[in-house]
């Protein structure tokens, strides 16, 4: 295979149940489309190096904070949403950093600090060694609380 051809294709990962998962730019996990907690599992499972950490840590803080919380891989990135309310935050995994959507974000308090072409999503970036577990817990709360994103 020439490099040009792998190039396109991108790196593939070994997952801890032995999957070959393709790692798009950036790191990113291509995990098809599908809602519940197995593909998002997978998903972060297949992050690479400390940003699998990262991954655990966001999902089993969502989870703490949000009752009934429901899950989705879509565009190759973690959705957590309320079931009749939409998305409120989704993932995505970068060379250097995950990125934390907030849907609604430009309501939150206070604001997370990345902006977006849309109006109303912000963001916020997480690189290896960053902590601010309270708040982002209580960012999770308060997005959890407002009407989410129906694409």
């Amino acid at each position: 295979m020439n490099r040009a051809v792998a190039a396109r294709k991108g790196k593939a990962k070994k997952t801890a149940k032995g999957k070959r998962v393709e790692l798009l730019a950036g790191g990113n996990p291509r995990i098809a489309k599908a809602d519940g907690d197995a593909p998002v599992q997978a998903y972060i499972a297949a992050m690479p190096d400390w940003k699998r950490d990262i991954g655990r840590w966001l999902d089993a803080l969502i989870v703490r904070n949000v009752q009934n919380v429901r899950k989705a891989v879509k565009w190759n990135s973690p959705f957590y949403g309320i079931e009749g309310q939409g998305w409120f935050l989704g993932i995505h995994t970068f060379t250097h950093y995950v990125k934390v959507a907030f849907f609604r974000g430009t309501s939150l308090r206070p604001v997370p600090p990345g902006a977006s072409k849309d109006k109303d999503t912000r963001y916020i970036d997480i690189h290896e060694g960053d902590q601010f577990e309270a708040q982002m817990a209580k960012w999770v709360k308060q997005a959890a609380a407002l009407p989410g994103w129906v694409p």
